[in-house]
Order: C-alpha cells, then sequence, then structure tokens
C-alpha cells in the first residue's frame, strides 16, 4: 500500500462519511485540505479539537481550505459527534483503518499499563494538486489549530 510522503501527491482514497458521502482526495481537487486524524468519537482532547477546526472554519474556508475529521469510529458515530458539537465539516469513517495506514497514524499506545494500537492525533496539510505539504504528529490539542491556519495562510 502506497503511503503519504511530503512533497509527494497523496495516494488516492474514498471512505464512507457523514451526509451519506463517500469522500475522497478528488473531492477536494482545487481547494487545500485539512485531514485530521483523531482517536475517538466524543472524547475530551478530540471533542476540543473538532470544536477548534469548528470555531476557525470561516478563517479555514477563506484560505481556500476545506477541513475533514478522520477516525475509526462508524459513520453512525460520526453523524452523532458532528450534529452534538454542530461541525460544519464532513468526518471520514476509517473502520479497516485504510487512510490511517497510508498516514501511518496507528501507533501503538499504552493506557492504564495495557498496549493497543490506536489512532496517533496527527493533522496532514494537502495542497490544490493533491500533493502533501505538512504534517503534525504527535499532536497536543492546545493552540493547534492556529498553527494548521498560519501553514495553510502561507501555503
Amino acid at each position: 500500500m502506497a503511503k503519504a510522503e511530503i512533497g509527494k501527491k497523496v495516494p488516492a482514497f474514498k471512505l464512507p462519511a457523514t451526509g451519506d458521502r463517500k469522500l475522497g482526495l478528488a473531492d477536494f481537487k482545487g481547494r487545500k485540505l485539512v485531514l485530521y486524524f483523531y482517536p475517538k468519537d466524543d472524547t475530551p482532547g478530540c471533542t476540543t479539537e473538532g470544536q477548534g477546526f469548528r470555531d476557525h472554519y470561516k478563517s479555514f474556508q477563506k484560505a481556500g481550505a476545506e477541513i475533514v475529521g478522520v477516525s475509526r469510529d462508524s459513520v453512525a458515530s460520526h453523524e452523532k459527534f458532528k450534529a452534538k458539537y454542530e461541525f460544519p465539516f464532513e468526518l471520514i469513517s476509517d473502520e479497516d483503518e485504510t487512510l490511517c495506514n497510508i498516514f501511518g497514524v496507528m501507533k501503538e499506545k499504552n493506557m492504564y499499563g495495557r498496549k493497543y494500537m490506536g489512532v496517533e492525533r496527527s493533522t496532514f496539510l494537502i495542497d490544490e494538486q493533491g500533493v502533501l505539504r505538512s504534517e503534525w504528529r504527535k499532536v497536543k490539542v492546545p493552540g493547534h489549530v492556529e498553527a494548521v491556519l498560519e501553514a495553510v495562510k502561507s501555503a
């Protein structure tokens, strides 16, 4: 399976999303795309991050970028999460980890001494031609959305 690399075109994908849609890279041709991966719907950090993108959504749009969130949760879970927090952007369901593997965000995690594989909070900026321009890995939520917005504006 092809992997996303900075400076290279992102491999094509098409996955189920909110709004009864299937979203893929081709749907964003001509616009920048902020693709953010998060571990789980309706958990504290993921909610705060989503609210940050929601609150800055108009600024991202003005800068020519669309935002899409990605996790392994089901579309039904995403629909509830999106409605509860009034997210103006779509959420992709990556239950089989296709997109997670393209972007290499599945990492071993440790909670209360138990090791498991989970999504490492990460964000990627893809340009108008589908080329990966920037990546943020091991994201800490405070200040992150603003940093991504600055990168979008200067890209």
